[in-house]
């Protein structure tokens, strides 16, 4: 666990360790949640990747939901050309 104090209008350094650890480089975009009391520091990478694991829950990973999309929408299109 690492101590710091927060200096004028809230801001707060992010220590090299954590940085380093999240791969984090200057001018890179954080994301911070509020869960149950506690802030958590993310990426959109790090949220990109968990929201893929979310769905890979219910979809096998040799299925392409873009893919599945694709077709629906050609079909789609077909019977309205047809009709």
């Amino acid at each position: 666990m690492i101590s710091m104090k927060m200096s004028d209008g809230g801001r707060v350094v992010i220590p090299a360790e954590i940085r380093n650890s999240m791969g984090l480089k200057e001018g890179d975009t954080i994301l911070w949640e509020l869960r149950g009391g506690e802030a958590v520091l993310t990426t959109r990478l790090a949220q990109m990747r968990e929201a893929q694991a979310m769905v890979r829950q219910y979809v096998p990973a040799n299925i392409s939901l873009a893919d599945e999309l694709i077709t629906d929408r050609r079909a789609e299109n077909a019977r309205d050309e047809t009709q």
